[in-house]
Order: C-alpha cells, then sequence, then structure tokens
C-alpha cells in the first residue's frame, strides 16, 4: 500500500516508525488509519485543530510552564494523529508493568517497615538508600494498607530501533498527566469521530472510579464503609492544578488545600460548611518536603501541620506514601532488574536502558570519555531538567557536565543514547516523524490494574528527544486495540 495524500513523502527517517515500515508501508495495525487520514485535507485538519484548542481553552487543560515570556498558562498540545497499540503488543507491556510495580511496591515495603532484607542479602547498597534524596527517615515504621506504597504510579517507557520497549524511569510519587489521557480521548472522538470509530478502542473513561476505588481499599482500619477521601493540592499555581481539580471530579470527593485540613488528637478533619468532617484518605499532589511543616519544611505553608503523626497513629492513609521518592532516584532505578529478581524470583519482562552508576571509578572513566555519545541526568530531577544529550551538546556543556560528575559522582547517571521511535505527526499541512515515549499509569487496588494506553508525549521540536511537556513536549492519544476476541463477541470483524 503506497503512501499519497497528508503521507505522501512521509520519511521514517532510518528510526523505528511506530506506524510506517522502514519499506515505506503503514504497519497493519495503522491501515485503517492511515486510509482515512490520506482522505482528508489540510484545510480540513487545519478546522479540527480550531475545534481542539477551542475545547481545550473551554474546559481549561492547560499546562503551566515556569518562566516563559508569554505567561504562565497555555493550552496542553495535543497532536491528531493518534498512536495505536495491537491488542498483543499491549499484553506484553501490561506483564511488564505489574511485575515492576509489585517489586517496587514490595521494595519500598521492605525499606520502610520490613526488616531491609534486601539490604541485608546485598542486593543494594545501605549507602545508597541513605544518601537517596527521596528516602525520608520519619517515614519509617508507617504502614500502608495491603503494601499498597505506591497506589498510583506512571512508568515512562521508551521504544529503541529494533522496537523493544524499555522502561526509561518510574514515577512512584506523584505521577502526573492522566487527565491529558482523559482528555485526549473525548477530544478525538469529538474531533474526529470517524476515524474513532474505525477501531475498536479499549476505554481509559473507567479511570476515575478505578482510582477511588483503589483509594478507599487503603483506608485505616476502623474506617466507615464509605471512607471519606480528599485529593490535597498546593494551589492554583501548581503546573499540574488542571489535573487535581480534574481528579476530584471523576471521583466526586472534594479538593482541598492544607489549610482546609485540620490535625487534632492524630486525626485528620477537614472544615466544612457543616463543621469538621474526618478524612480517611489523602491522595496528596504535594511533595514530601512540603506536606508536614512539623516534620519536613517548617517554612511550608502547602500542607498540614499534624498529618504524618495522624499516619503513623493508623488514623489516616497517605497515598502515594512519604518516602516513595527514593525508588524514583535515577541511581536505584539501575538496580530495579536485581529488585524484581530478588522479590519475585523471575526475570524482568521489560529491561532498563543500559545505565553507567559515576560513583564506580572505571564507570566513571568510561562516561568521561564518551560524554559526547550519551545521556547523564541528575538523580534527582525530573522534567528533563539539568540532563545533558552528548551528541546535541556543545563542547563547552560536556565540559560543565564533566565537572558537575566528578564533583558529585553520586548524584549522577549517565545512560546509552536510545533512539527513540518516532511516530506521524501534523506540521503545518503534512506529516513528520516526531520522537515519542509512552507513560501507562499503573492502580494498585484489588488487583493491580494498567489503564490500557497512557499518555503518549510528542517532542514538537523537529529532532528533538526530550519529550517532557515542561520542555516543549506534546501529547497523543493512544489507542489499545481490543483482542481479536474482544472484537468477535462485539460483533466486530
Amino acid at each position: 500500500m503506497a503512501l499519497s495524500g497528508l503521507f505522501e513523502g512521509y520519511d521514517p527517517g532510518g528510526f523505528f516508525d511506530e506506524a510506517v515500515t522502514s519499506e515505506g508501508a503503514p504497519r497493519d495495525h495503522y491501515e485503517a488509519l492511515v486510509r482515512r487520514l490520506e482522505g482528508l485535507t489540510p484545510h480540513h485538519l487545519a478546522e479540527r485543530e480550531r475545534v481542539r484548542d477551542a475545547a481545550f481553552r473551554s474546559a481549561g487543560i492547560t499546562f503551566t510552564v515556569y518562566g516563559e515570556g508569554e505567561g504562565i498558562e497555555r493550552t496542553f498540545p495535543m497532536d491528531l494523529v493518534p498512536r495505536i497499540i495491537p491488542a498483543g503488543e499491549w499484553e506484553h507491556l501490561e506483564e511488564g508493568l505489574i511485575q515492576r510495580v509489585t517489586a517496587l511496591n514490595r521494595f519500598l515495603d521492605d525499606l520502610y517497615v520490613g526488616d531491609k532484607a534486601v539490604i541485608k542479602d546485598g542486593i543494594v547498597p545501605q549507602w545508597l538508600i541513605s544518601s537517596s534524596d527521596g528516602f525520608q527517615r520519619a517515614a519509617h515504621g508507617i504502614s500502608v494498607p495491603h503494601g499498597a506504597r505506591c497506589l498510583v504510579a506512571g512508568i515512562d517507557l521508551v521504544r529503541d530501533a529494533e522496537g523493544t520497549y524499555r522502561v526509561l524511569e518510574d514515577n512512584l510519587r506523584n505521577p502526573s498527566g492522566v487527565s491529558y489521557v482523559l482528555e485526549n480521548r473525548a477530544a478525538m472522538t469529538r474531533v474526529l469521530p470517524r476515524v474513532f470509530d474505525d477501531h475498536l478502542v479499549r476505554p481509559v473513561d473507567h479511570y476515575g472510579p478505578s482510582l477511588l476505588n483503589a483509594l478507599r481499599r487503603v483506608s485505616p482500619a476502623g474506617a466507615d464503609p464509605e471512607p471519606t477521601v480528599v485529593v490535597l493540592t498546593p494551589g492554583v499555581f501548581n503546573s499540574a492544578y488542571f489535573e487535581h481539580a480534574f481528579l476530584a471530579r471523576q471521583m466526586g470527593v472534594e479538593l482541598v488545600e492544607g489549610r482546609d485540613l485540620v490535625v487534632d488528637d492524630h486525626v485528620v478533619s477537614m472544615r466544612t460548611t457543616h463543621g469538621l468532617k474526618r478524612v480517611d484518605v489523602i491522595y496528596r499532589r504535594i511533595d514530601d518536603s512540603f506536606l508536614d511543616p512539623v516534620v519536613f519544611r517548617s517554612d511550608s505553608i502547602l500542607g498540614v501541620p499534624g498529618v504524618m503523626s495522624a499516619a503513623r497513629a493508623g488514623n489516616v492513609t497517605i497515598a502515594n506514601a512519604v518516602g516513595n521518592g527514593v525508588a524514583d532516584d535515577k541511581a536505584v532505578y539501575a538496580y530495579v532488574p536485581d529488585i524484581i529478581r530478588y522479590y519475585l524470583g523471575a526475570e524482568p519482562i521489560l529491561p532498563n536502558v543500559p545505565t553507567y552508576l559515576l560513583w564506580d571509578a572505571d564507570q566513571r572513566r568510561h562516561v568521561l570519555d564518551r560524554m559526547d555519545e550519551l545521556v547523564v541526568k541528575p538523580v534527582a530531577e525530573s522534567g528533563g531538567y539539568g540532563m545533558l544529550i552528548g551528541p546535541s551538546a556543545t563542547d563547552a556543556e560536556i565540559a560543565a557536565m564533566c565537572r558537575r560528575v566528578e564533583a558529585d559522582p553520586r548524584g549522577y547517571i549517565a545512560q546509552e543514547v536510545v533512539a527513540l521511535s518516532r511516530h506521524p505527526t501534523l506540521v503545518d499541512d503534512h506529516l513528520e516523524g516526531r520522537h515519542i515515549d509512552l507513560r501507562p499509569f499503573v492502580l494498585c487496588g484489588d488487583r493491580v490494574e494498567v489503564i490500557p494506553g497512557g499518555l503518549t508525549r510528542v517532542a514538537l521540536r523537529k529532532g528533538s528527544l526530550v519529550v517532557n511537556s515542561s520542555q516543549g513536549g506534546g501529547s497523543k492519544d493512544t489507542w489499545v486495540l481490543a483482542s481479536p476476541e474482544a472484537r468477535t463477541s462485539r460483533g466486530r470483524p
């Protein structure tokens, strides 16, 4: 099948392309989409983009980028060409994600309320844990029902030049982006309904009820049969405030700020027009250091004084648990394959990206000699900040990073550059390949559930490998196709 219309002249560029083979033909699961898009004109797509932007502005779907000259908020960019994942491929990802999050929950529980067997048995060094910015001694001894310390995980996946899915990093503290998954889907069904109807796509709109059920499941012993859940936000100036408000609406629970909660006798209550109401579960979207000024930063006006004592007394559950950041540490990431083997007795289904630990003198020398070929990242940063992409860096940038690594080798890791897969993306009046990743969301409720799809992030800048929204990236709707059995049961061929 030759490419024409919007796809005419489309070049995979030597990368693994999600939609088009190296020979220039559409992959089987993209044929229906390609046929439909080839029949659309640039004028029609531009009109659809205006409809999308108007809908996003009306709904307040925004993302804050600090320091930009045009202001604080901008409409979250969504490309109209969706990413499609066939059923068999998704089954593999789902199995690997469940395995990884299960092992990481056991690791975190072992560290904070267990006997630290993973350290005693030499799997992970004690000094690495204790030196991690994400490790919180104040969380020691605070248990979480069912060991669900990471109730919501966002695991970043990339696909390399061979098409192999690899885990790029784990997000077990306050992973963001799921609101855009749901809003992207709603936008696609409104903006390009015929394109959507060509495929049997698994739904994502059950996320709110699933999240609420998972949060209620970890309520403290003795809580009401329908425990009171709240979403705790830092406030309207936070970059992800739209998502905080969105999720509270999706679950039908209160969105609160720290000043709305009070702790008395180790019990958390919410101020209401009818007086104080006890709170059982706090889905917090505030970082550890700002959560409780009694325990962490005394100058924080965002958190709730005494909330850690209430959690320690077993009267409230904080989700995700305090201290999860130790597992987000990019140096600890390198040990996750061994953590999976240790706790589950199985080989990792989803491999890591090859990673170098720079406190090791031999690995550090190797990296310093190849700095122009590697990606170097601070272990405690997120959002693409502070990293160096060697092949596109200047000599001065490489020299500066070498100095930082030598001064603080524990603070950095290095990784081989992954030639991220690309995807057709609308650029003006035609399609061009842009690099993408995928952040699926994993819920630990009655079972570990992976929401079908996730947030596909796209590097909108030509040639860029940085997909983060804070660095100019956008997103795509992600369609997970139902299995042939589901198609037959629904009466679809």
